[in-house]
C-alpha cells in the first residue's frame, strides 16, 4: 500500500468517485467536500508544506474542530510525509504546553475558536516554526489557512513503507497524562479490512455520523477511515455533541450508520422521553469508549428497532478489536474477537485463565501501534512482542463471549473476592431514577476497601433515597457488592471521548 493517502484519497478518482460527497459539515451553514475536492485540496496542502520547507517526519499538530479542513490537513500532511498529530480539543492549557514540548512539532494547525486555549503556551515550544489558523482572522504571528495554501502546487504522495510511522494520536488520559501513540501507514487499512468490512459491514451507499470526534481513534475510524475505505459519505459536526445537537444532525442529515458512546446513548434516551426521536434510516449503531450498560442497549433497540453493537478498542490498537456482531448482539457482553484479531486473558503472572475467571485482556492484530513516543518504559510494559496489553479486566464465558469487569487499575477485592466496578454500575443504571454512575474503591474505618458510588440522577427528588438504590444492587448482583457510600453528583469527570476518569474520583477531584 505504501503511503496511505494513495489508497484512501487518490484511489477514488481512479474509481470514478470524484464528484461524490466524501464529507458533509453539518450545522447552520452546511458545507460539502467531494472526493475530488479532497484529493485536490490535500495535494495542495502537501505542496504548501513542502514549499514552506517542512520535511518528512516533521510533526504537524492539529488542534482542529471537526470541519472540512480536518481531512484536508490530515491527508495532506501524510501525503507530504509529514506526521499529523490530531489533538483532543477539550484539554486544559497546561496539557497543551506539555504536548507541544513533548511532540517537538514544527507546525501547528489550529481552529480559530480554539486559539485562546493554546496561545498562552505557544512560547514553551522553541521548535514550533509556524501556526496556521483555520477560520476567522489570523492573530498576529500566525497565518490564515487560506493564505498558507494559496498558490501551492499539488504535490505527489511521498514515498513511504507500510511500516513507516504515518501519524500519532495522544491517548485520552483516562488514567493520567496523555501519551503519544505512533501508528504506521498500514494500520489504517488494517482496521478498515477487519472491523470496518467484517463487523460494521460499511457500504458505499452509507452515510455515517459519528458523535465521537475525529481526534479520537474511535471517531477517526468511524468518520474517516471506514467511509473512505469504500467511498461512503461521512457527516462532520464541529460543535459539542449534546442530545439536542445530535438529534438535530440525525434528523437533518439522515445517516444510515450512527456511532456513539455509552454516556451519549443514555443521554439521548433520556432526552427522547420528553421529545420524540428524529426520523432517520439508521440501519447500524455502534458503541465504544466504555462498556455499554445492558439497560441502555435494550431501551435503544426497543425504540429504534436497531441493536447497538457494543465493542472494545483502544488508541494503541487504533479501533475496535472485540465486539458484538450483526445479528449476534448479547447486551451485557462485549462479544467476541473481531475477525483478524486474537485475544487472550492472563493472570498477574501471565498465565492463561480458565473460562469464568477474571484476567487482563491481551490482543494481537495488524493495527497495533509502533509504540509510545518518548516513553520507552511504558512501551515495553504495553507492547509485548505481537501482543498488546489493554489494561482491561475481562471474564470469558463458556460460550466464548467476553464480559467487561473494569480497568486493571479500577478492580478491587471485597472480602477477598474481586469486584467489578462496571458490574455495580450496570446494576445501578438499571434503576429508573439513575442516569449514570461510577463506582470506585473506598476504604472504611478499618482500612478495608468497599464500593463507593457517584451517581447522576434523572430526578434530584430521589436524592434522599440512597438505601433504595443499595437494596436494588443487592437484589441484582449480590449482597456483598452493594455501594457502602453513595454520593449524588451533577456530573462525572470524563475525558472528551466519554470515558469516566475514575482516578479523579478516587483522588477526590
Amino acid at each position: 500500500m505504501g503511503n496511505a493517502a494513495r489508497y484512501f484519497v487518490d484511489r477514488h478518482l481512479e474509481e470514478g468517485r470524484g464528484d461524490k460527497p466524501a464529507f458533509i459539515e453539518a450545522g447552520e451553514s452546511p458545507r460539502t467536500l467531494t472526493y475530488g475536492d479532497l484529493a485536490h485540496q490535500s495535494a495542495c496542502l502537501a505542496g504548501a508544506l513542502v514549499r514552506a520547507g517542512y520535511r518528512q517526519e516533521d510533526r504537524a499538530l492539529m488542534l482542529c474542530l471537526d470541519t472540512l479542513e480536518f481531512p484536508v490537513i490530515f491527508w495532506g500532511a501524510m501525503r507530504a510525509g509529514i506526521i499529523p498529530v490530531p489533538l483532543n480539543n477539550l484539554l486544559a492549557t497546561p496539557v497543551y504546553g506539555e504536548i507541544l514540548a513533548d511532540s517537538r512539532a514544527s507546525i501547528l494547525f489550529v481552529s480559530a475558536p480554539l486559539w485562546p486555549v493554546i496561545e498562552p503556551v505557544i512560547g514553551e515550544s522553541p521548535l514550533l516554526r509556524e501556526i496556521v489558523v483555520i477560520g476567522g482572522a489570523a492573530p498576529e504571528g500566525t497565518v490564515a489557512h487560506a493564505d498558507f495554501i494559496a498558490g501551492a502546487p499539488a504535490a505527489p504522495p511521498a514515498e513511504a513503507s507500510d511500516d513507516e510511522v504515518a501519524f500519532w494520536l495522544y491517548s485520552s488520559g483516562s488514567t493520567g497524562r496523555p501519551k503519544g501513540v505512533k501508528h504506521v501507514h498500514a494500520a489504517l487499512k488494517a482496521t478498515a479490512d477487519t472491523y470496518g468490512a467484517k463487523t460494521l459491514q460499511i457500504r458505499e451507499d452509507d452515510t455515517v455520523f459519528s458523535a465521537a470526534k475525529l481526534f479520537f481513534a474511535y471517531g477517526l475510524g468511524n468518520a474517516m477511515t471506514f467511509p473512505m475505505s469504500v467511498g461512503a459519505t461521512a457527516i462532520l459536526y464541529p460543535g459539542r455533541p449534546t442530545p439536542e445537537t445530535v438529534s438535530a444532525v440525525i434528523g437533518t442529515q439522515k445517516p444510515t450508520i450512527y456511532c456513539g458512546v455509552p454516556t451519549l446513548y443514555a443521554a439521548l434516551l433520556h432526552h427522547w422521553e420528553a421529545a420524540a426521536p428524529p426520523e432517520a434510516p439508521i440501519r447500524t449503531c455502534i458503541s465504544a469508549g466504555e462498556a455499554l450498560p445492558e439497560e441502555v442497549g435494550r431501551k435503544w433497540a426497543a425504540l429504534w428497532g436497531t441493536d447497538i453493537m457494543d465493542g472494545v478498542g483502544s488508541t494503541e490498537m487504533l479501533h475496535i478489536f472485540l465486539s458484538n456482531a450483526p445479528g449476534d448482539v448479547v447486551y451485557g457482553t462485549s462479544g467476541t474477537a473481531v475477525p483478524g484479531y486474537e485475544l487472550r486473558l492472563v493472570d498477574e503472572d501471565g498465565a492463561e485463565v480458565a473460562p469464568g475467571e477474571v484476567g487482563e485482556l491481551l490482543v494481537r492484530g495488524a493495527s497495533a501501534a509502533e509504540g509510545y513516543w518518548n516513553q520507552r518504559g511504558k512501551s515495553r510494559a504495553t507492547f509485548e512482542g505481537e501482543w498488546t496489553r489493554t489494561g482491561d479486566k475481562y471474564e470469558r464465558r463458556a460460550d466464548g463471549r467476553f464480559v467487561y469487569c473494569g480497568r486493571t487499575d479500577d478492580m478491587f477485592k471485597v472480602s477477598g473476592i474481586w469486584v467489578s466496578p462496571f458490574e455495580v454500575e450496570q446494576a445501578l443504571a438499571s434503576h429508573p431514577a439513575v442516569l449514570e454512575s461510577a463506582v470506585v474503591a473506598h476504604r472504611d474505618e478499618d482500612g478495608l476497601e468497599k464500593p463507593k458510588a457517584f451517581i447522576v440522577l434523572k430526578d434530584r427528588a430521589f436524592a434522599d433515597r440512597a438505601e433504595t438504590l443499595r437494596e436494588h444492587v443487592k437484589e441484582r448482583i449480590g449482597k456483598w457488592k452493594y455501594p457502602r457510600w453513595i454520593e449524588i453528583v451533577d456530573d462525572l469527570p470524563k475525558t472528551a471521548t466519554g470515558k469516566i476518569q475514575r482516578f479523579r474520583l478516587r483522588e477526590g477531584r
